[in-house]
């Protein structure tokens, strides 16, 4: 039996895709059954993301994409064997993995069309683009949702996309780059350049729990600017580039002013963003905002965590401002703020937010907020399956209306793509802002 997805999409062309019936690839070998312990670092971050890969080359076409493919992946999940279980719910009521080695889902899949006739897949279009990943009909939550989601579709250029759904609590960006790029190694026959750590009892709570940081990561914002009512309007999701010259030029704006010593390019485009972000989203003066990032945690850990750590490595950190100081402030104000943040990750703030988890299994709030989370440092672009590195690599969509992503973009991967979603009034603000501004 096949399905057709195609529904109404508003974008130029509509992306036809057949998608046939799903099957289930369990590990090649048997593997370690049992329950399998997720940290509090993997508890809230519970979300799937969808990414896709695509891939054409001169010299081989797409007939055996999904043959190949499927076979790596059975094999490399030997190794994550994790993934070929299923969520469930722990006596102390967190989440766990059922590793009963039912296998990842995978779905092979046929477009009416040509790579190239999908148009910009720089920004996020979850209409359009969510058609090259599957999605579990039915899934009522998380829990129904396999870890690891497959789809493979070819197209008639001889070119095919790799589309993942990946539960976040799983792993974080570096685990799931890693994974992919030993998914790929093991297609072409190579030995794991980095074979999964899979132990995570390893980032335990304390007993007793120490909590020894303020966690405002945590703090409920009341939105007394009404930002929900904005948020009735048509969302709109666009893509910006920043390339070495304006993120540059960005920098010297940040220090110019003699406040600053010196400052990273993630500090200044970060604080830009959520200044900019703000006034766009027309913020009472005395409205507190709070930007939250996260902070990769892996040689920050003392002793730092094992190389190929198999799960949640990062932590999120936060800094906070009363929108009328964010606006009206010179860049330097929120750099200084984003540098005051990315200072407070110590291991003694992680391990306090671990066991901030542990005590409260609170979860960030995102009311009045920007989260920033950034791929621009990931090489998922060196992703090879035989058929060379992706002709592009990215997300589906963002996973929700307050994060704004930020991936690595040209031939040298040295611009910035800052990915994000307003409703349709303060996106023509923020665009002014940046043309203003740049």
């Amino acid at each position: 039996m096949e399905k057709i997805n195609s529904n109404g999409c508003k974008s130029e062309a509509v992306l036809e895709v057949k998608q046939f019936e799903p099957a289930l690839v369990p590990p090649a070998e048997e593997t370690d059954r049992g329950l399998y312990y997720l940290s509090n670092l993997d508890q809230n971050i519970a979300v799937i993301v969808r990414t896709i890969y695509c891939f054409r080359s001169e010299g081989e076409g797409n007939e055996r994409a999904a043959e190949v493919i499927k076979d790596a992946l059975s094999k490399v999940l030997v190794h994550y064997h994790p993934l070929a279980g299923r969520l469930a719910i722990s006596p102390e009521g967190k989440l766990i993995v059922n590793c009963t080695g039912e296998g990842a889902v995978f779905v092979e899949a046929e477009a009416e069309c040509s790579m190239d006739d999908i148009g910009d897949m720089t920004k996020p279009d979850p209409v359009k683009l969510g058609k090259l990943v599957y999605d579990i009909p039915g899934a009522q939550n998380i829990l129904q949702i396999p870890p690891l989601v497959v789809q493979v579709t070819k197209f008639k250029c001889g070119g095919f996309v790799l589309g993942l759904g990946m539960n976040h609590c799983m792993f974080d960006g570096l685990g799931a780059m890693e994974f992919v790029n030993s998914w790929g190694e093991t297609a072409r026959g190579l030995p794991l350049k980095v074979p999964p750590f899979v132990d995570r009892s390893i980032l335990k709570a304390r007993a007793p729990p120490k909590i020894e940081s303020a966690h405002r990561e945590f703090e409920q914002i009341e939105d007394i600017s009404d930002t929900k009512s904005l948020y009735e309007e048509e969302m709109l999701y666009r893509a910006f580039c920043f390339d070495p010259d304006k993120l540059e030029s960005l920098k010297k704006k940040a220090t110019g002013d003699g406040k600053l010593a010196k400052c990273t390019t993630f500090e200044a485009l970060s604080a830009f963003v959520w200044k900019a972000r703000t006034e766009s989203l027309r913020m009472k003066p005395d409205q507190e905002t709070k930007l939250l990032f996260a902070v990769d945690g892996r040689s920050r850990f003392d002793p730092p965590l094992p190389k190929g750590y198999f799960g949640n490595g990062i932590v999120l950190t936060n800094a906070m401002s009363t929108a009328g100081e964010l606006v009206e402030k010179p860049l330097s104000f929120a750099v200084g703020l984003v540098q005051e943040a990315v200072e407070l990750v110590t291991d003694s703030y992680m391990r306090s937010a671990i066991d901030y988890f542990e005590v409260t299994r609170a979860r960030p709030s995102l009311a009045a907020t920007l989260l920033i989370t950034t791929w621009s440092r990931l090489s998922f672009h060196t992703t090879d399956f035989g058929w060379g590195e992706p002709r592009f690599s990215g997300p589906v969509a963002l996973p929700e209306k307050e994060v704004s992503l930020f991936l690595s973009h040209g031939q040298e991967r040295k611009s910035i793509n800052v990915l994000l979603g307003l409703p349709a009034s303060a996106m023509a603000h923020f665009e002014k802002l940046l043309l203003m501004q740049m």
